[in-house]
């Protein structure tokens, strides 16, 4: 470390801990581009632990003026109230058993339940029974065919490092496994329940040095055998980035396997006659490959061959085929695509006492969930189906023998997760499993609305406030994400709710970048046009100011992971729109992403440093590269865990390191702050420590803003 530099900045009374500013600067594709915190990089080093142990501590004393202990306790209580509303989730029927997810009042994790028919419901996995401290999660379950087994993925302290084992469903004996490095697989089983395709990564002694995160194979496994003499049947020669998804017919006779790389909107995908070729050795040919969008497959009880597909349609579409004519000229379709609905799901409705089979189809419109009925054999639309409301459809399914009946979860901003059941012979829905904890709410008014971005592009916005009018303007929280195709809907949640109760405004920008609105507006806001994002979040913060909501002084920004990019982004590009930021397990180094965590398999969302003119697209928004010491910084607290696999953390001590270097003779009311937590990670986490997290959030964000009720020190 060659110059020392110290963020000796006062924040409230508080001192930055010194940091040490490298005189590191490398060429870069013709850029001179310099990287003065790289030291923070090495987590295990002895410089970077002291100065983590540093920002505890800073932390530690800017909390104490966040709460009176009042406050501090009437908000854990009314979070505690508000996330024991509980969760319940759609059934999964093996035959009259039926398997699905649940978290009472005072649990801390979803816990996974079977029943046979109308019998006493059982426990099978309960992550905090396992492990009282909270850090265990349960990633992932799938039953025997018969229902006989389960297979299930178990992480411990965050990590999502899955371990795969299988239990007798009517004993609870666990009869298979361990099985290490199967993170984020899918589990085919054969119809025997004897064995089942999965997904494995290779040995770390079997790749090249830092490439243990990836390398993955599909692999068949036989119940009792040793996972080291499993047998590999696909994947070998791949891009080492790939994600593999095996599914099997109900009869085993066809083996399908996605191939996805990375977290590309695209995949090839392979068909195999395990009729024509052993299990051990499955003779694949191509369904789709090098394609430029999305298709998945299923095998009909029908014996037919449904393709859910981008091809020819970004809002999706279902079509249908005949074995042995899978070439898209002989599909036809059997829900066509919407031009303004983006298709997520559908179910398959059946049985003698039907006159015809139904498509169940489940549309989003502008984020919002539809339920339709298609006739498969001529793609006509022939039926609505009634929602809960303006809100959210989950786990749409079937029972895998058929029938005329499919079950829903809902939601919406004021309404816990519930279970419904529709009727194809009645054409009712009717709620099958209400929220498992009753809660009252305060006044919580919804308000969509739309505004227009720097390019004219139109968006939707969602503003949750405390009354159907009210006093204007408020301290405002705007949240986004805006990436990877993931869609913001509504959701119920404990933390915002909990925020609009105590007088707070909190609005959802559906950006570009997500999936409200089809691949289309997915591919407007990744690759070169991540702009686009940036630019539709700042002008969500414009609209609400212009819409009198908040003026500047009370407007904070919030988002984790990519969100935490776009916040890291919003705060470096308009430092003076925002007054506090919350930035949660965030990338910021968008040089040098593709080297830590995960990041190798986003490069397909973003872009490679590697390549000349995706490095300009990086380097022109990375929020690290974007510090200046003569701007005026908002308040901003960075959240990261870790125990995260995905996002390194370094991310955020970097920027919060440059943040602290620039801002270190700015005025005491807006510090730069880390708060760190050990064994918890980028995903699931238990409500215990989801509750102390919510708090430090929203009272970072009600101090800053000034939103007294929250904080105790209102009238």
């Amino acid at each position: 470390m060659s110059t020392s530099e110290a963020a000796s900045g006062h924040a409230a009374g508080l001192t930055y801990p010194d940091a040490t500013r490298l005189d590191l600067v490398e060429d870069l594709h013709g850029h001179r581009v310099a990287d003065p915190y790289r030291w923070l990089e090495d987590f295990s080093g002895a410089d970077t632990q002291q100065w983590c142990a540093r920002q505890d501590a800073l932390f530690a004393r800017a909390r104490e003026d966040w709460f009176g202990p009042e406050a501090h306790e009437a908000l854990r209580a009314r979070l505690g109230e508000l996330a024991d509303a509980g969760y319940v989730g759609a059934p999964v029927w093996r035959g009259a058993r039926r398997f699905f997810l649940r978290r009472r009042p005072g649990q801390d994790h979803n816990v996974l339940l079977y029943a046979d028919g109308e019998g006493e419901e059982r426990v099978l996995i309960d992550p905090a029974a396992l492990d009282p401290s909270g850090a265990t999660t349960l990633d992932g379950w799938q039953p025997s065919l018969d229902g006989r087994l389960l297979a299930y993925l178990l992480s411990e302290g965050g990590t999502e490092e899955s371990m795969l084992r299988v239990l007798d469903v009517s004993t609870g004996e666990i009869v298979d496994g361990p099985i290490d490095r199967a993170r984020y697989t899918s589990i085919a089983w054969l119809p025997d329940g004897g064995s089942f395709y999965y997904v494995r990564r290779l040995a770390a002694d079997q790749v090249p040095q830092g490439e243990s995160q990836f390398h993955r194979r599909v692999f068949l496994h036989r119940l009792g055998q040793d996972a080291g003499l499993d047998t590999e049947v696909f994947g070998e020669g791949l891009e080492k980035t790939n994600y593999y998804e095996p599914r099997l017919s109900r009869d085993g006779r066809w083996l399908r396997v996605g191939v996805y790389r990375g977290t590309a909107p695209r995949n090839d995908l392979y068909l195999a006659d395990l009729t024509a070729s052993a299990p051990e050795a499955p003779e694949f040919t191509a369904v789709q490959e090098g394609e430029d969008f999305e298709t998945s497959l299923t095998v009909g009880r029908d014996g037919l061959f449904y393709l859910f597909t981008q091809r020819d349609a970004p809002n999706a579409r279902l079509c249908v085929a005949e074995p042995g004519k899978l070439d898209p000229a002989h599909w036809r379709e059997a829900v066509p695509q919407d031009p303004e609905a983006v298709l997520h799901d559908y179910a398959i409705l059946d049985g003698p006492e039907l006159d015809r089979p139904l498509v169940l189809a489940l549309h989003a419109r502008h984020g919002l969930s539809e339920l339709s009925l298609f006739d498969p054999a001529t793609g006509e639309r022939v039926g609505q189906v009634a929602t809960p409301g303006n809100g959210s459809i989950l786990g749409l399914s079937e029972h895998l023998d058929g029938g005329p009946s499919a079950w829903f979860g809902y939601t919406d901003h004021t309404t816990p997760d519930q279970v419904y059941r529709y009727d194809a012979r009645s054409g009712e829905i009717e709620l099958w499993a209400a929220s498992p904890g009753g809660v009252a709410l305060g006044a919580v008014h919804v308000h969509r609305e739309q505004y227009t971005s720097k390019d004219g592009t139109r968006i939707q916005l969602t503003v949750l406030a405390p009354s159907d009018a009210p006093d204007l303007p408020r301290p405002t929280i705007l949240y986004g994400y805006g990436g990877f195709d993931i869609s913001l809907t509504p959701a119920f949640s404990a933390q915002r709710l909990a925020w609009v109760e105590a007088g707070g405004v909190f609005a959802i920008a559906n950006l570009r970048g997500g999936g409200e609105e089809g691949e289309s507006w997915h591919r407007a806001g990744m690759f070169g046009h991540k702009q686009n994002v940036f630019d539709d979040f700042h002008a969500a913060g414009d609209h609400l100011v212009e819409r009198g909501w908040t003026t500047p002084g009370q407007l904070g920004i919030f988002g984790g992971s990519n969100g935490g990019l776009l916040v890291g982004a919003a705060l470096t590009q308009r430092p003076e729109a925002y007054a506090a930021v919350v930035c949660s397990a965030p990338l910021l180094d968008m040089l040098r992403y593709e080297l830590f965590g995960l990041g190798a398999t986003w490069n397909v969302e973003y872009g490679s440093a590697e390549v000349a003119e995706e490095f300009e697209w990086l380097l022109g928004y990375s929020p690290y590269h974007h510090v200046r010491d003569a701007a005026a910084y908002p308040a901003t607290l960075f959240t990261v865990f870790e125990g995260d696999t995905r996002v390194d953390t370094l991310h955020a001590r970097k920027l919060a390191a440059a943040l602290q270097h620039a801002t270190a003779a700015e005025p005491a009311d807006r510090p730069i702050l880390l708060r760190r937590e050990l064994n918890v990670g980028h995903g699931q986490r238990a409500v215990s420590r989801s509750i102390p997290l919510w708090i430090d959030q929203l009272g970072f964000f009600a101090h800053q803003l000034d939103l007294g009720s929250m904080t105790g020190t209102g009238a």
